[in-house]
């Protein structure tokens, strides 16, 4: 079943190796069906030039939608860039399913493989007060609220938290490897096993 797959990622230095994993993603799509699967990424607000936070956050939010699975593409600096954490915090209160791929080992003439990067999902948490889930990411001076965000209904989370009321993401979704684990096959089933796991 194809699925409308929004991927985020550090876009100046990770292009590049994300289009590798695009052009993969849209090449293992049957014909008929790539519109369907989509390529939406955060590169384009990258380039363009926007008068405020607020304009970007809609612009994402837009990016989003109709999208049923968020993929975080992996590469050195990814885990602090803030836009990365808002498309994910975004992803969860809508919804999608989660899940990363590293990157950092994919090279090319004009893009050598690079350091790899923290897990992303190990930077972001959640923590369930009452009937509400607030958010949380670890910064420089340590764990604090998500300050582009704010809480959401406890019923409205879409995943099973198993019981789990202080977490980071990474007790949910998973971090895969697309050299190691071989991601031009693997992809679309990673991609899949994301969305039935937010009941997608």
């Amino acid at each position: 079943m194809a699925r409308r797959t929004f991927f985020s990622f550090h876009y100046q230095p990770d292009v590049n190796r994300a289009w590798v994993v695009r052009n993969s993603w849209v090449t293992k799509v049957a014909q008929g069906e790539r519109n369907d699967a989509g390529f939406f990424d955060s590169s384009v607000f990258e380039a363009s030039k926007k008068e405020s936070d607020d304009a970007l956050k809609r612009f994402l939010r837009e990016g989003l939608k109709n999208t049923t699975v968020t993929c975080v593409l992996v590469g050195a600096e990814t885990s602090l860039r803030r836009w990365v954490r808002y498309e994910i915090f975004r992803s969860f209160m809508r919804g999608n399913g989660l899940l990363a791929v590293r990157i950092h080992n994919i090279g090319s003439l004009h893009s050598p493989t690079s350091a790899i990067g923290h897990n992303p999902f190990q930077s972001l948490a959640f923590t369930v007060n009452h009937n509400t889930l607030e958010f949380k990411e670890f910064k420089t001076t340590g764990w604090q609220s998500a300050s582009d965000v704010g809480t959401m209904p406890l019923n409205d989370v879409a995943y099973d938290l198993e019981g789990r009321t202080n977490h980071t993401f990474s007790c949910l979704f998973p971090i895969y490897d697309w050299t190691v684990d071989n991601g031009y096959d693997n992809l679309g089933a990673w991609i899949e096993t994301a969305a039935k796991k937010a009941k997608k």
